[in-house]
């Protein structure tokens, strides 16, 4: 056995050394730049709109939040954010910003935000796509993701039939793996390690207790997962940045030192821990943009699936709140979080060289202790499991489309058991084999999902030129709301008819 763990092991270091290699991260953020020219750099050019459209739109537009009727198996936008989010801000967030500065040193962290900001039109590419060519199954639910714009989109071109759809069931393939990995036993290993060293509370108990309650949202299907994850979701997140908000308010001397440290670093004016200078910039690219995909899932074609059961019409519509989720995921979350842990003293800010010999969630959670003390451990302890949990929730719903492509609707509560199964094995556990793993797997399925997104690129670029016409410089042009015929047209007309109700309440108002 043991034997067969160490070949599965050099096996997988051999591919994870290539699919995380300079070739892919080019594909990455090559992709990114290439979606941002396309588009005319719409995270900048069109900030003031997407943001109005997005969370300023939960405030002002009640479509966004609204639920739909109880027979109606969409989601709301608001709500599809908050599932592929809930997917999203997980441990990456705190854990996976703690590894890239120990491995990459502060310079990780620039790099990190030059992934997520080309990453934001990756993730709006993704989902302008996944609606684009979203369908609905015997279930009247809407199935959308790469395995649809890969076998359809890409295979829809002449030659390209027997290649999209090769590539279109091994991202499926690669997605249920890491489903299993990333989005299951990594996630709760992660919770029953912190309840275990804080509180001492038994492995076995923390994997039966979360999978009971996993199997009473997850057996409920999208509506459940997005009900609990619309609630569990914003509350964790705001009470995590206020009190990571309160740690640098602490030490905001030390802001001047920590942006100036990050940037040097990132290119190489100082040496990673005291080592040689390239190998130092080496470091802090690869890590940095390891940990900032890890954590945004931009390129990983992941939260698209969930995306495209929101009851949005306009594909851009939901690119937006593609932008925004991996600007809220990375811009914001990850960036307090390092500025957390890089400005509490436990990292030379000359060097690069971590102090503390504490690693990953401890290495934040002796952050926040600088502030809170003893509560400071405890909070990031319990932090952890909504964090980690609803990550679960999150996958569990990947898992389940991609296994729906493969075997058809009928088979998806076989999926559901034994993902439900698998939480007391990735609580009981060592997992150090599997987070390599899942780490593999990630990498995998971006490979096909990428390739989709640039051959399709000029479909993106049109869809969005389009909106642009319509809405921004309201020109009177036919909209581009589906591959399908039939969709189109009832889109079109659902459109008309929220135009015509629009202006029938202005009339209203004047009168």
């Amino acid at each position: 056995m043991e034997n067969f763990l160490a070949s599965v092991e050099n096996i997988n270091n051999a591919v994870n050394g290539f699919v995380w290699g300079l070739p892919m991260l080019i594909l990455l953020v090559g992709t990114g730049i290439l979606m941002t020219c396309l588009t005319r750099f719409f995270q900048i050019s069109h900030f003031k709109h997407w943001i109005k459209n997005t969370i300023g739109g939960i405030f002002k537009d009640s479509h966004v939040t609204a639920h739909t009727d109880k027979e109606d198996t969409q989601i709301s936008q608001f709500q599809s954010l908050c599932t592929a989010l809930a997917a999203t801000i997980g441990t990456g967030n705190i854990a996976g910003v703690a590894a890239a500065i120990a491995s990459g040193g502060p310079g990780a962290i620039f790099w990190m935000w030059i992934v997520a900001f080309f990453g934001m039109m990756t993730n709006f590419s993704e989902n302008v796509l996944g609606i684009y060519y979203r369908r609905r199954n015997e279930k009247n639910e809407w199935c959308g993701g790469a395995m649809y714009y890969l076998r359809d989109g890409l295979g829809g071109k002449k030659g390209y039939r027997h290649l999209g759809s090769g590539l279109a069931v091994l991202f499926s393939v690669f997605c249920i793996l890491a489903s299993f990995g990333i989005g299951n036993m990594g996630q709760i290993n992660s919770i029953a390690v912190n309840l275990n060293s804080v509180f001492g509370i038994p492995y076995i108990v923390t994997g039966i207790f979360l999978m009971i309650f996993a199997a009473l949202v997850i057996v409920g299907g999208l509506k459940r997962i997005a009900a609990v994850t619309e609630k569990l979701v914003p509350f964790m997140a705001l009470i995590y940045m206020v009190c990571a908000l309160i740690v640098c308010a602490f030490h905001i001397d030390q802001f001047g030192a920590v942006f100036t440290s990050i940037i040097k670093s990132a290119f190489g004016m100082r040496a990673v821990g005291g080592g040689i200078v390239g190998s130092g910039v080496a470091m802090a690219v690869q890590f940095g943009m390891k940990r900032g995909v890890f954590s945004n899932e931009a390129g990983l074609g992941s939260s698209v699936m969930v995306h495209s059961s929101s009851n949005v019409r306009e594909p851009v519509v939901q690119g937006m709140w593609g932008i925004f989720e991996v600007f809220a995921d990375t811009i914001i979350v990850c960036s307090v979080t390092a500025f957390a842990v890089l400005s509490s003293g436990l990292v030379d800010l000359e060097t690069g060289k971590v102090i503390s010999d504490q690693v990953s969630t401890a290495l934040v959670a002796e952050a926040f202790s600088t502030v809170f003390g003893k509560f400071g451990s405890a909070f990031i302890a319990i932090a952890i499991i909504p964090f980690a949990f609803s990550t679960v929730l999150g996958w569990s719903q990947y898992g389940s489309k991609a296994f729906e492509y493969l075997f058809g609707r009928k088979t998806i509560k076989f999926y559901h058991i034994v993902f439900v199964a698998f939480i007391v094995v990735g609580a009981t556990m060592d997992l150090t084999l599997a987070w390599d793993l899942s780490d593999t797997f990630n990498g995998l399925m971006a490979i096909p999902n990428l390739i989709g997104v640039v051959t399709l690129s000029g479909t993106v670029m049109k869809i969005t030129h389009n909106y642009v016409q319509r809405n921004i410089l309201h020109m009177n042009v036919k909209p581009m709301l589906s591959a399908l015929e039939d969709i189109q047209e009832l889109h079109e007309q659902e459109l008309l008819e929220k135009a015509l109700q629009k202006e029938l309440k202005e009339k209203e108002k004047t009168a």
